[in-house]
């Protein structure tokens, strides 16, 4: 079967969740289907990350997108009372660009990534799934919460657009999926059509400490994309008011905050915090996996924001215990005191970061309880297999 996958991004390097679920599946996918991959991308892609999807893909086409032109799409879409991020991602030309690639193959299926894409593949004569990933509206609502003035007004209003969106999708594709069920009850109207749920996975050869060891550096690790308002928001909630507390009872903690891109309120953690000393600020590092192994405790204390947090599953992969609230395990499906511990005050959070770094029987206890949870839940090849299912049943008369 031929798939055509249109993305927002290109998948590579892996420093974004959407990025992550779409690299899988495509590479899950191609073990028995041809893919081609239309993505644009406002980034430049270079040559070692073509490499990286190259195995997976009989054709790649890049449509590279010009700012100046996407900022004229933002404008256009607020007087056209259109979502702005939607304006952003989709031009005439990528339009066009899109349409030429899918005349040229005949894929016997269109499969693209978030309601961003949607206007690109809105209007193509084939057979089409959409995947939401997460509820993008959710995450924007969310938001809205710790902002305020000018920022409110403008997330509130890409709130709407993004709701009105994702209402539509079910009148344009034959067939969505979302990552959870959480994510899927925030989907408006959802009574007018099936959204299938399609979680996340971790691959276990990669995300894997029998082959990848190094001396423990830090006390606390969290990692992410630290220009994602949600991360931002995170870490300096964790070191800000977590951690004071955190240091009354365990003076010498550290805290590892690791990921790409870090946002001035984040680099500013280093310099600022209670205890600078005891703050290190990464930035982007070569390899994610040594951000966990050289600490103690990861946590993930995630206040706003939607979807299945892979940071998650990557640690417990690795086989360290983990501390996070009830909004980002929602999706996950963990049980607190079980497979990981979880709280939403600072105060709560505190408490469960403390009894793991002073009791090593109950890190270990938890280290593998959260290992043995994501390995018989959260695999690639079996997260893909429903969608590969869904790929399949759709007619393929165009």
């Amino acid at each position: 079967m031929k798939i055509l996958v249109v993305l927002p991004r290109f998948p590579w390097p892996l420093d974004k969740g959407d990025k992550l679920r779409a690299y899988h599946q495509i590479v899950e996918l191609s073990k028995h289907h041809d893919i081609y991959l239309f993505a644009v991308s406002h980034q430049r892609v270079e040559p070692e990350h073509l490499k990286a999807l190259e195995p997976y893909c009989r054709q790649i086409r890049l449509f590279r997108l010009n700012r100046f032109v996407c900022a004229l799409n933002i404008l256009r879409n607020w007087f056209a009372s259109k979502s702005l991020q939607m304006g952003y991602w989709n031009t005439k030309r990528s339009k066009r660009a899109c349409k030429a690639f899918a005349r040229e193959v005949q894929p016997d299926v269109v499969y693209n990534q978030m309601v961003r894409t949607m206007p690109l593949v809105a209007r193509l004569p084939f057979p089409k799934v959409m995947d939401f990933q997460d509820a993008l509206s959710m995450n924007t609502e969310r938001r809205m919460e710790t902002t305020h003035g000018f920022w409110h007004y403008l997330l509130h209003y890409e709130f709407k657009m993004l709701r009105s969106s994702e209402y539509k999708a079910f009148s344009i594709f034959d067939a969505l999926t979302i990552i959870s069920d959480v994510d899927s009850d925030a989907i408006p109207h959802k009574r007018n059509g099936e959204i299938h749920i399609i979680p996340n996975g971790v691959d276990l050869d990669y995300f894997n400490t029998t082959h990848y060891q190094l001396p423990t550096t830090h006390s606390i690790c969290f990692c992410g994309n630290m220009s994602y308002a949600p991360n931002v928001d995170a870490a300096c909630f964790l070191v800000n008011e977590v951690m004071p507390l955190v240091w009354e009872y365990c003076p010498s903690a550290t805290v590892l905050i690791a990921g790409a891109d870090p946002k001035p309120a984040v680099r500013a953690l280093a310099s600022k915090a209670l205890k600078p000393e005891k703050v290190t600020v990464s930035g982007r590092i070569p390899d994610i996996r040594s951000a966990y192994v050289s600490s103690q405790v990861f946590v993930a204390p995630m206040r706003i924001g939607s979807g299945l947090q892979n940071k998650l599953l990557e640690a417990m992969a690795m086989q360290k215990p983990c501390v996070t609230t009830s909004l980002a395990n929602a999706a996950l499906g963990a049980t607190s005191g079980d497979q990981l511990f979880v709280g939403d005050s600072k105060e709560d959070l505190a408490h469960w970061i403390c009894l793991l770094l002073g009791t090593e029987d109950e890190r270990t206890r938890i280290a593998e309880e959260g290992y043995r949870f994501v390995r018989e839940r959260y695999s690639w090849p079996a997260a893909v297999q429903p969608l590969e299912q869904i790929l399949q049943s759709l007619p393929t008369n165009h």
